[in-house]
């Protein structure tokens, strides 16, 4: 029972943590599309899906691979933790160097030749979240939760304080709005032509005070660059590293597409950078779909594997689908219904691109589907169907964004995304039905679904213009899945009682 606690505590602390921190990320979001244009929102999150890549090249799967070699029972876990971040220290070195040195020409190339020292500031962040990453997963090798989870939220809170500070509270005096008194002192923290470069800097200077924070953890590091020892160790990672770029082939090349692949004014008026920041900034909108998903990879990976000698288990593992489907699907109802309302979350500028919430929302549903049906070749140990499904997905991806931009804009990456998780949640199901039967309930599933997004288009091409009608008849919509569910489902809240 002890170890059961220990498990679900350890399990809560990096879960909270990682949860909560992303949901402060998100409050960002209201700031940034208010104080910055499309196009200036745009380059931030086209250079943000490059260090998303950048970011699985630079670990190239050696924390899982730490993990793996340092829990073996033969394995002394300070010399592996000393070869793997040897290693990581020698690429990073050489990976920023790169960047670093071209700096320029990439500058050039994503239309900021002014602004080199973006590409600078992105190359030091990406080498720092290199090597703290190592230090990270030497705290969770070593049970420390509570230190992981402290250190992750106080970067995370320096980060949003920071913004907060330079973008709401010294803009607003600098422009007169109150304090003037403080105005001649804010004018020499606060420049307001530096534009998003308060984005990128913050961002550095919040990932080198995580190097204070980790000093413990750094102080033991011996340098080791021990090449024989490493080679295993690279030959179990390499895998890891391919399969985390196709994963991330699916959550971001639409940014980078869109902005290349956009046909000039395909959206008159409006740059293709500006529609990059315009979809971004509604994807964002998918934030309870997203925390949701999280949240359950965080709870559910513990479950299965507790559960899985259970010979009950492929039931509940089917009842847990049901009721995850049931709740997702009326998270996407109820924001695509009151869609309106959820749009305040943006800045008016970035609602032109509000069609595409919908289809994200349904989307990211699809993936919460399949991260549950993954359990059959965690399971089993086939983890090699994961790789495949990941890269095909990522071919999915990449095929129909080419297809789709050119004619619906940053609906067809909407749409593309959609066509990718739909595709791995069908593989994976067809695949595991094979392998490793569960007994999904799937008429019941599909048809809560179809429900929900009969429901969305009713609330969406059913026009209602008075205001509280309008909003009565959302309401009312989301009433009757409800309905649907408890009707469907009661005897299973009946049979508790």
């Amino acid at each position: 029972m002890s170890i059961a606690k220990k498990l679900v505590g350890q399990t809560a602390a990096y879960g909270l943590s990682s949860i909560v921190g992303r949901a402060l990320n998100y409050l960002l979001v209201p700031i940034y599309t208010r104080v910055f244009l499309p196009e200036e929102y745009g380059i931030v999150s086209y250079l943000y899906a490059f260090v998303a890549f950048f970011n699985i090249v630079y670990t190239y799967g050696m924390e899982t691979a730490f993990f793996r070699f340092a829990n073996r029972p033969e394995a002394e876990p300070k010399a592996v933790y000393n070869r793997v971040l040897s290693a990581i220290l020698v690429s990073s070195t050489v990976f920023t160097g790169i960047l670093l040195l071209f700096s320029g020409s990439i500058a050039r190339y994503i239309g900021y030749p002014d602004h080199e020292e973006y590409i600078v500031w992105l190359a030091l962040v990406l080498a720092i979240d290199a090597l703290v990453a190592i230090p990270f997963a030497w705290l969770r090798l070593q049970n420390k939760a509570i230190k992981f989870a402290s250190i992750k939220l106080s970067n995370i809170l320096i980060t949003v304080g920071a913004n907060l500070l330079f973008l709401v509270l010294f803009r607003q005096i600098y422009e007169g709005q109150y304090l003037q008194e403080l105005r001649p002192l804010v004018s020499y923290l606060y420049d307001p032509d530096f534009g998003v470069g308060y984005i990128f800097l913050i961002n550095l200077v919040a990932n080198a005070l995580l190097l204070p924070m980790l000093w413990r953890e750094l102080r033991i590091f011996r340098f080791r660059l021990e090449v024989e020892q490493l080679k295993p160790m690279l030959q179990y990672a390499y895998p890891l590293l391919f399969m985390g770029l196709a994963g991330m082939v699916n959550e971001v090349i639409d940014r980078i597409l869109l902005e290349r692949w956009l046909p000039e004014n395909f959206y008159p008026g409006t740059s293709n950078m500006a529609a990059v920041g315009i979809y971004s900034a509604c994807y964002k909108l998918a934030i309870f779909m997203t925390l949701t998903i999280q949240a359950f990879r965080y709870a559910a990976e513990p479950f299965f594997f507790s559960q899985a000698q259970d010979k009950d288990s492929p039931k509940a593992f089917a009842t847990v689908m049901k009721w995850f489907v049931i709740f997702c699907a009326f998270i996407f109802l109820f924001i695509s219904a009151n869609l309106e309302d959820f749009a305040f979350f943006i800045g008016p500028q970035y609602w032109d691109g509000l069609m595409v919430v919908p289809v994200l929302l349904l989307a990211n549903l699809f993936l919460g589907v399949y991260y549950n049906l993954t359990v059959w070749f965690k399971l089993t140990d086939k983890t090699r169907f994961g790789t495949y499904i990941s890269f095909g997905g990522a071919a999915i991806t990449i095929v129909f964004n080419l297809l789709l931009i050119p004619v619906l804009g940053y609906m067809g990456s909407a749409i593309a995304t959609l066509i990718c998780y739909f595709s791995m949640a069908l593989a994976c199901y067809l695949l595991g039905d094979r392998h490793y039967p569960i007994p999904y309930p799937v008429k019941t599933i599909v048809g809560y679904i179809l429900l929900a997004t009969g429901l969305v288009l009713a609330a969406l091409y059913v026009p209602v213009e008075h205001f509280w009608l309008r909003h009565v008849y959302h309401l009312a919509l989301c009433g009757v899945f409800a309905g649907v569910v408890w009707f469907r489902e009661r005897h299973n809240f009946l049979s508790k009682k």
